[in-house]
């Protein structure tokens, strides 16, 4: 069974290169790599500056899409990130490691890569899992952003961390 790398893992990708953004093409391939894109696809293609400057763009792009004040701005956003990143699916076996969908052409380099996946991966967080599962941390001081995975669609915070800190918050605010 191949999993799908515009999943969640994408998604993922996306908060973690947002919230900690990479330096260095180095840190950019390293990062990829932590969050499940398969290092073929990062280490096989050397990582440059271009690279990283086109997924600083990326990410700004999808942020938008974060910040989008409602769902026909956050669709539309999503849309026309797809329409510059993705071109029509196809089936490939290019490893022998099982046939799957691809969104992009083979051979690209690493920034459009990750601009692919992240937009494919949104697009699937979103249709599928709901429209509102990306935010902004509800903790008063954090900006960070969420992909909400939560079976119920009800998350709000980024981390468990400022979950727990805006309970305590509320429950000293109760108190007082």
């Amino acid at each position: 069974m191949h999993l799908n790398p515009y999943g969640a893992d994408a998604v993922l990708l996306a908060v973690n290169l947002v919230t900690r953004p990479a330096t260095t093409p180095q840190e950019l391939a390293e990062r990829c790599e932590e969050s499940g894109v398969d290092n073929r696809l990062v280490r096989e293609r050397r990582v440059t500056a271009d690279d990283l400057a086109a997924v600083e763009t990326a990410l700004a792009e999808w942020l938008q899409i974060v910040d989008a004040e409602d769902e026909q701005t956050r669709v539309d956003l999503v849309n026309a990130m797809l329409a510059k990143y993705t071109e029509h699916p196809r089936l490939t076996n290019h490893a022998g490691d099982g046939w799957h969908m691809h969104y992009r052409p083979m051979n690209v380099p690493v920034g459009r890569l990750v601009a692919t996946l992240i937009s494919t991966g949104t697009a699937l967080h979103l249709a599928g899992r709901g429209i509102t599962r990306l935010g902004r941390c509800a903790t008063d001081g954090c900006n960070n952003v969420y992909a909400d995975l939560s079976r119920t669609g009800r998350q709000r915070y980024c981390s468990p961390t400022c979950a727990n800190r805006d309970a305590v918050r509320r429950h000293r605010a109760r108190a007082s």
